[in-house]
């Protein structure tokens, strides 16, 4: 790791973008659609949402612009949506483009698996997320942090129909006809409106970013490391380009599945050590060990919750629809989750517009929208039952070295990232047995 006088310092956050951020002095009494949370999914929503006409007020409990720990990959996913949203070149023309992903194995094996991948830290990402909504006709108010919902008796129970958003100790109410909660993996957005099902995170990570401008070999694409010494997760390298780097850990939360105390530990991790974690993915690979010896620290190192696998909260309820990371929209294994969390806005956009020209009543927009978002789930469980590389990592030797001796089977893996190949039976006695037999 780095010396200590070379360890990252806490810089003072950048200043508000000007015109951009509206007071909660300015929110208007009543609007359309609110969406809480600027995030991928909710700038995206907000986009679509105003591109259609509606009235939309978008919130963040920050200031734009603002950090989001993230490892910053762009995997396919990620490009179709921002191509849908209009944002693709945009988005690329500050993004790092690279056309493989590396998977290093504990032996020390590795197979770069083609795709379509680059890498923009968040900042600058949700960055021009939001702005794209503010120019569709969003109207952002940031810093706002939301409350609770507003609720009025409906025929089948409490409807949704509005929040109670507060900034610097005062609060304010803003009806509108439907609410997108898009707050991410913190949970208490969803359990002050009544979403939440599992407190506990999916997973944790850390990350930090470290500028190295003469690396002997620089990585020429995304780089994820499976070790012994990294159990239950794995280490990753992300190029961000100019000599910059996003370096950082992951692992499956042990108290995934219970909800408990542990679980709420204000960063989300519990009785994880990930700065040990991240200190031993230093010993156990080369590269990673050569930036945090001699790499300058950047931005302090900061850690996350993830959410995944589209578990863990409810999809809707009348008058409100989930979207993002906050309903699980982060892939397993990998903690990929841009690509899917702007594919969930999207959708929710979709449901809420079909809605307004269709006539639905509410609990056709909650069932439809539940439809659309379970239809994403055959994806996200292949890459649940891939998890058993991060739980025993000699799997990973198998996979690289399979990968190795077939390039049919490098194509498999390049398919199932551009989710072109999603196979039925993933991680089964018989898969892994063909693993070992076949050459084709």
């Amino acid at each position: 790791m780095p010396t200590e006088s070379s360890a990252p310092v806490a810089r003072p956050p950048a200043a508000a973008e000007p015109g951009l951020n509206r007071p909660l002095a300015e929110l208007p009494a009543a609007c359309e659609v609110l969406v809480v949370g600027a995030g991928p999914a909710g700038s995206a929503a907000a986009r679509v949402l105003a591109q259609a006409g509606l009235d939309v007020v978008l919130v963040d409990q920050h200031a734009f612009p603002r950090d989001k720990v993230c490892g910053d990959g762009l995997i396919p996913d990620a490009h179709r949506a921002l191509e849908r949203l209009g944002l693709l070149d945009e988005v690329m023309a500050q993004a790092h483009a690279v056309d493989h992903m590396t998977a290093v194995a504990p032996r020390g094996g590795r197979v770069d698996v083609p795709g379509r991948l680059a890498v923009l830290p968040r900042r600058i990402l949700d960055l021009i997320l939001c702005r794209a909504a503010v120019e569709a006709g969003a109207r952002l108010h940031a810093p706002l942090r939301f409350v609770a919902p507003l609720e009025e008796a409906g025929p089948h129970g409490p409807v949704v129909v509005g929040a109670r958003l507060s900034a610097g100790g005062q609060e304010r109410s803003l009806r509108a006809r439907h609410v997108v909660l898009a707050t991410g993996a913190v949970p208490q957005a969803l359990r002050a409106a009544g979403m939440c099902l599992r407190r506990a995170p999916s997973g944790v990570a850390l990350r930090g970013y470290l500028r190295h401008r003469t690396l002997a070999a620089p990585p020429s694409g995304l780089v994820v490391v499976w070790h012994r010494r990294l159990p239950n997760g794995y280490g990753w390298i992300f190029p961000c380009g100019d000599g910059l780097y996003n370096i950082g850990v992951g692992v499956e939360h042990r108290h995934a599945r219970r909800d408990d105390a542990a679980a709420d530990a204000p960063d989300g991790m519990g009785d994880v050590n990930l700065r040990a974690m991240l200190e031993d993915f230093g010993r156990i690979h080369p590269l990673a060990g050569t930036l945090l010896r001699d790499g300058a620290w950047e931005s302090p190192l900061k850690g996350a919750p993830l959410r995944c696998s589209l578990s863990g909260a409810r999809y809707a309820r009348p008058g409100l629809l989930v979207a993002g990371e906050a309903l699980g929209s982060t892939y397993a294994l990998t903690g990929e989750g841009i690509g899917k969390a702007l594919e969930t806005g999207v959708l929710a956009a979709d449901r809420l517009i079909e809605a307004r020209r269709a006539g639905w009543d509410e609990a056709t927009l909650v069932a439809r929208h539940a439809e659309a978002i379970a239809a994403l789930q055959p994806r996200h469980d292949v890459y649940e039952r891939a998890c058993i590389v991060n739980r025993r990592p000699w799997l990973a030797d198998l996979v690289v070295w399979s990968a190795r001796r077939s390039p049919r089977r490098i194509r498999r893996l390049s398919g199932i990232l551009d989710e072109t190949d999603l196979p039925s039976e993933l991680v089964s006695w018989r898969s892994w047995l063909r693993l070992l037999v076949r050459r084709d």
